[in-house]
C-alpha cells in the first residue's frame, strides 16, 4: 500500500481547511483568557476580602469612638475593658489587611514575572514566523496580555486596598 492512500485513510476530526498553526493560535488564546480570568478572580477575592475588613474595621471604630467619646471619670471598668478588646481587635484587623496587600502585590510581580517569562517562551516562534497572519495576531496577544490584567489590579485591587474604606480609615 503506497503512503498517499495510507494518508488518505486517516480521518481528522479537524475541518480540512484548519490548520495547525490554527488550532495552536486558538488554544493559545483560551490559555491567556483562562488566566486573566483566572488573575481577575484572584483580583475580586482579594478586594471581596479588603472591603470586608474595612467594613469590620469602620463598625469596630464607630464602637470605639463612642466610648471613648465619654468623659475618663464617667466610664465604668467594663468600658475600659471593651475600649482595650476594640484597639486590639481593630490593631489585628489591620495587621491582617496590611498583610492582604502585601499579599496582593506580591502576587502582581509574580504575574507580571509570568508574563515576561511567556513572552521570552513565545518571542523566538514568533520570530521564525513572523510573516504569518497568526503569529502576528498571536504577538498582538503577548503585547495586550500583561496590559489586560494589570490595569485591573493597579487601578482597582492595590488602589482599593491602599485607600482601605476611604477618609474613615485614614486616621488608622
Amino acid at each position: 500500500m503506497d503512503e498517499t492512500n495510507e494518508k488518505s485513510d486517516v480521518i481528522s476530526m479537524a475541518d480540512s481547511s484548519v490548520t495547525l498553526e490554527d488550532i495552536e493560535e486558538e488554544l493559545f488564546k483560551i490559555e491567556r483568557l483562562r488566566n486573566v480570568l483566572v488573575r481577575r478572580e484572584s483580583e475580586l477575592r482579594y478586594m471581596m476580602d479588603d472591603i470586608q475588613l474595612c467594613n469590620e474595621i469602620t463598625r469596630l471604630k464607630g464602637e470605639l469612638q463612642k466610648l471613648v467619646s465619654n468623659a475618663d471619670k464617667d466610664k465604668s471598668e467594663e468600658d475600659r475593658t471593651r475600649e482595650e478588646e476594640l484597639l486590639q481587635q481593630i490593631s489585628k484587623l489591620v495587621e491582617t489587611r496590611d498583610f492582604l496587600v502585601d499579599d496582593v502585590e506580591f502576587e502582581r510581580l509574580r504575574e507580571r514575572e509570568e508574563d515576561r517569562e511567556m513572552a521570552a517562551v513565545l518571542q523566538p516562534k514568533f520570530q521564525t514566523t513572523s510573516g504569518t497572519k497568526g503569529a502576528l495576531q498571536e504577538q498582538k496577544v503577548v503585547s495586550k496580555s500583561p496590559h489586560t490584567s494589570a490595569p485591573f489590579i493597579t487601578k482597582t485591587g492595590i488602589t482599593l486596598l491602599k485607600d482601605c474604606c476611604g477618609f474613615t480609615c485614614s486616621i488608622m
